[in-house]
């Protein structure tokens, strides 16, 4: 079993990446270069370019640069990235300011965005005449700021989930910007936000959309307004997804292909039907999978080393709970993360502010939620103890210096491991381990110096969070697989509801439950599948070791890794002021 999972792993992560990577090529038909710049205040810039084969400075090629949205990177556009390098056209995919590998602050320097157009249009194998602007929510206003710095220097612009003059970006006007295809889903969640108006399809009713497209009546959705010669044309589209959801829909990138290739000049002319995209979201995906699963078969190598033996403990017995006990334990332990999941990272922006020592203002949140509920768990816990009376066999964490020790150091040489497959997987293919919004990426020397700060917090979550799990609900003779199935609704199951609790009014027609969480709304998405992760590897690893240590730690590695290289930085790190 141990050399098929090695071999499964392997297979789905070289696979995954090598599909991925065939697909972004176009199949060899696009080069993609990862490349970095100096932006006008001299900070460094990152980005994804795509060239066309056949593309020179003898024979230019229309560009385009698209810009992702908050608390994402250059690779989530890739999807739009894609086809716009597969009709013909020269992509710059940029990490916004703060964001992926572009340096910090977010928010600065009109997102990023000038920067970005500045480069695109200092390569000599672009036409310079022939430009276009694509930006997902927060990236639409760096295409705003963009078009607003060079005012001649763009022809066309597609505005995804996103909205003029919001967040300090310039208003619409019925001249600016020049030649627009606004996307705007029929389940946005941004829609009060973005255009002040109470669900997606009442934008067509507001001010602000009717001032961009010139007219006193409703927008009407599909119909070309405007003229494409003067710079005045405006259509405005409503694929049937959310905010999110436009990376991952066929019509919305379509659309934006579509308008680029009708308003730009040159270009290969295929059908806005005609798309590969998903394949490579597929790959990233079975890449990603690859990564969780090599896991299994790397714990149990690591913990074989002789050096590590004492991190292996003995068989343990039950906890002498009852069904009723067990129940209620696990309700409490579903319900309580979902419950202050919107609250406590409401307080965190308020006493936790982006900092030289916290720079992460999303992370702060998370950071606060989670010692919020280890604060939580600890106390309904003892409460519950001292009401019941309930004796514990064991605690399955003994505290020796050498296993504590000894078991972060195997947690550590695991997830080098996995470090290293996604450097490998990033030199050969450009890539990273993603699906949709939910991407591994590598860290900068700066991602690493708030790894290591964060990493603390979050260690001490997962280490009572490991204890629950595996003191509170740990039953004497429960399979592998039924205890992870019952841990992974423990942790990810409040979730669900969560989303559901949200989402159900937003499909019918109405807002979301509570309609002014729409950011972390979509955030709570992410915690589906990374709780289940969680609950997974430290199921393994308990029964692996039959103590909490290791799948603690690895846990509390791969999360801080996870969300510290995927967040915006707010602040300017120490060091790099």
């Amino acid at each position: 079993m141990y050399f098929n999972r090695v071999i499964v792993s392997l297979a789905m992560l070289i696979v995954g990446s090598w599909l991925a990577a065939f697909v972004q090529t176009n199949a060899g038909e696009v080069k993609v270069h990862d490349i970095r710049f100096v932006g006008s205040s001299g900070e460094s810039m990152s980005a994804l370019l795509y060239v066309p084969r056949g593309v020179t400075s003898e024979n230019k090629a229309p560009g385009i640069l698209a810009v992702h949205g908050y608390i994402n990177s250059r690779e989530t556009q890739s999807g739009f990235a894609i086809e716009f390098a597969r009709r013909g056209f020269v992509v710059l995919a940029l990490d916004q300011r703060g964001h992926g590998f572009s340096d910090p602050p977010a928010f600065a320097a009109g997102f990023g965005g000038p920067d970005g157009l500045a480069y695109l249009r200092g390569l000599p194998f672009v036409d310079t005449g022939n430009i276009g602007l694509e930006g997902h929510s927060m990236g639409g206003w760096a295409s705003l700021a963009a078009a607003a710095t060079d005012a001649d220097g763009y022809q066309a612009m597609v505005l995804e989930g996103a909205s003029t003059g919001t967040m300090g970006a310039p208003e619409g006007t019925p001249e600016f910007p020049r030649n627009v295809l606004v996307v705007y889903s029929q389940y946005d969640e941004f829609a009060q936000f973005m255009w002040g108006a109470r669900t997606a399809p009442d934008i067509v009713e507001t001010d602000k959309l009717k001032t961009l497209f010139d007219t006193d009546t409703s927008v009407e959705v599909g119909k070309l307004y405007g003229d494409i010669e003067a710079g005045t044309a405006r259509k405005l589209t409503q694929p049937a997804v959310t905010h999110p959801g436009d990376h991952l829909s066929r019509r919305a990138i379509g659309d934006a292909a579509a308008w680029f290739q009708r308003v730009l000049d040159g270009g290969n002319d295929l059908p806005a039907s005609d798309q590969i995209w998903y394949w490579k979201e597929l790959g990233t995906l079975i890449a990603l999978v690859g990564l969780i699963a090599l896991i299994y078969p790397l714990v149990e190598w690591v913990v074989s080393w002789p050096f590590f033996r004492p991190v292996t403990g003995t068989p343990l017995g039950h906890v002498s709970n009852d069904t009723a006990s067990l129940a209620i334990t696990g309700s409490l332990m579903a319900i309580i993360p979902a419950l202050t999941f919107f609250p406590l990272q409401v307080l965190a922006s308020y006493i936790i502010p982006a900092n030289l020592v916290l720079p992460q203002q999303m992370t702060n949140g998370i950071m606060l939620w989670a010692l919020g509920n280890a604060a939580i768990m600890l106390g309904l816990f003892k409460w519950w103890r001292d009401q019941r009376h309930v004796e514990r066999v064991d605690l399955a964490m003994p505290t020796d210096a050498v296993i504590v020790v000894r078991s972060a150091l195997a947690a550590g040489i695991c997830c080098g491991f996995l470090y290293g497959a996604l450097m490998l997987a990033d030199y050969f293919f450009t890539i990273d381990f993603r699906f949709w919004v939910v991407a591994l990426k590598l860290m900068s020397p700066a991602h690493f110096q708030m790894f290591l700060i964060y990493l603390l917090p979050f260690t001490a979550f997962f280490i009572v969070l490991s204890m629950a799990l595996h003191n509170q609900l740990r039953v004497a003779h429960r399979s592998i697989a039924a205890d992870t199935c019952i841990n992974v609704g423990v942790l990810a199951l409040g979730f669900v509801v969560l989303l559901l609790i949200q989402y159900i009014p937003l499909f019918a027609g109405s807002t979301m439950t509570i309609a002014s969480q729409p950011l972390l709304t979509i955030l709570a998405i992410q915690f589906v599948p990374l709780m289940t992760v969680v609950a997974i590897i430290s199921t393994w690893c308990f029964h692996k070791t039959r103590q909490i240590w290791v799948g603690a730690f690895i846990n509390s590695i791969f999360v801080t890794w996870y969300i510290v290289a995927g967040q915006a930085t707010q602040a300017v790190p120490m060091g790099m002021g």
